[in-house]
Formats: C-alpha cells, structure tokens, sequence
C-alpha cells in the first residue's frame, strides 16, 4: 500500500512539473522594447591627434530589446542594443575643437535568477561591435582617428520592482566590461595613406584585452507609467581608455536619457487570437 501510495505521489509531481513546463513554454513571451534620446557631458583625448583632453557635450540615441529564449528552459534572456552619439568638444584654452561620433551594436544572453518576487538577477555576456570617428578641426596632416572593434563583454543586471504608494517602478541597473577583443588602431604618426594607399598595415589590428584596453559601461533606469504610455528615464556613464601603438584614447560620457517602452508579441494569426495574457522577460 505504501509503495502504491509513493507512486502515485511521484506520479502526481511530475505531472504537475510537466505541466508547468509546458504553460511556461506555450505562454508566449513579450518582446520589451524602449528607445531613448539623451544628451550630456564628454571628455574625449586621442594622442593620435592631440595630446590634450577635449570636452563639451553631445547627443545620444539608444534603443534596446530584451526577450526570453527557449535556453535552460525560458531562464536566458537575449538583449539587443543599438547605441548612437555624436559629441562637440573643445581643447581648453578653447582654441581648437573636435567632431566624434560612434555607432555599436551589441547582443547579449542573461541567465534569469530570482531571489525575490520583485528582483531578478541577470548574469552572463555580450557580442559587441563598434565604429566611429574623432575629427580635429586644427590637424592638417592626420585630421581624423578611425575607432573599429568587436569585444566580448561581460555583463550583469539588477531589475527591481517596487510600489510607491501603489506606484508602481521598475529599477534597473546594469555594467558591461570589456574583457578581450580585436580592435583597429594605426601607430603614433602613421598616416591612413600609409595604411590603405601604400599597404603598410602590420600591427594595425591587433588583440584587446585588460593589458592594453580598459572599459565599463554603467546603465541605470527607472520605467514608470504616465496614462497610457511607460516611460523610461536613464543615466549611462561610459569610460573607455586604450594604450596601443604608441596612442591613448580616453573617452568618458555622462548622458540622461528619456524615452517610451512598449511590450509585444512578435506573432500573429490564430495563436495571436487565442493569447490572451503572456510573460515579461523584464518586469
């Protein structure tokens, strides 16, 4: 009879664990999506064209997503991100100024942990690639510096939801580090003639790791409803600095940024009729 009773108690648990497994699967997941535009502070230095720091301010646009995929049972998240600035700065005694912009993409995968109802904790690693540009306005010779690389980051995140007053906010805070890669970069002196007119491009790509090139990316937000609409307000602190062939680079930028956030399911048809709720990847 014990025997009978036990199984039927096995019997009952993974029944139910199946089950679960399967309403987790089949409950489709929203895609989040959020853009935002900002602007704040850059300091920018690039020996290849001046030995001294420019600052100003600059423009930022930003938009991310972030679904849940099948892996480790719906428990990794994926995480797009499309990232445009474009800085003014200044020499100090304001005498020459610079021209900078940058473009990266970067696709990340987070392991979801949950210690609490409201927080999640995301580890795990991002693919990014970046290109972009700094162009001084008192060269003659070399006015421009080329900035191209890929890096595999690592990343983590915080996501914490909490009610002011029956108010609800989701708090988010996130950093990425640089940990290897390959990245582009001409010697002190070396001209782009040299490099793609004459052919004399050894050394000018090159590995990237903590020796030569350190990073960090520090994203943190807050979504808060307002009528119909979430909003999504952000501060992102970026330093970069590398010491390679004979050029440092140095660029740090404080930006606020503000913008909306919409949920959607990415399929329609006769699957689309029959939902009638779904799983949030970020709240």
């Amino acid at each position: 009879m014990k025997r009978i009773v036990s199984l039927l108690i096995i019997t009952l648990y993974l029944s139910s664990s199946l089950a679960a497994q399967e309403d987790k699967g089949e409950q489709p997941w929203s895609v989040n999506e959020a853009t935002l535009v900002g602007a704040g502070g850059y300091n920018i230095k690039d020996s290849y064209l001046s030995p001294l720091k420019y600052t100003g301010w600059g423009l930022r646009i930003l938009n991310e997503r972030m679904k849940m995929t099948r892996l480790a049972n719906y428990n990794v998240s994926r995480q797009q991100f499309i990232n445009l600035d474009l800085a003014f700065t200044r020499n100090p005694a304001e005498t020459a100024s610079s021209f900078a912009g940058f473009a990266d993409y970067s696709l990340g995968y987070h392991y979801h942990f949950l210690p609490d109802p409201n927080l999640k904790i995301l580890t795990g690693a991002s693919l990014k690639g970046l290109f972009g540009f700094i162009y001084n306005t008192r060269n003659g010779n070399n006015p421009a510096s080329a900035k191209a690389e890929i890096d595999l980051n690592l990343s983590a995140m915080a996501i914490y939801r909490l009610q002011l007053k029956e108010y609800p906010v989701t708090l988010r805070y996130q950093v990425e580090i640089p940990l290897s890669g390959v990245m582009f970069s001409p010697h002190f002196g070396q001209s782009y003639y040299e490099i793609f007119n004459l052919g004399n491009n050894d050394g000018v790509v090159l590995f990237s790791s903590l020796h030569n090139k350190f990073g960090i990316r520090n994203y943190l937000t807050a979504d808060f409803p307002v009528g119909n609409f979430t909003i999504r307000a952000g501060y992102l602190n970026s330093y970069y600095n590398t010491d390679v062939n004979g050029i440092q680079s140095h660029i740090v930028s404080h930006s606020f940024l503000i913008g909306f956030v919409k949920e959607f399911v990415s399929f329609g048809g006769k699957k689309l009729k029959k939902t009638n709720s779904y799983n949030s990847a970020y709240y």
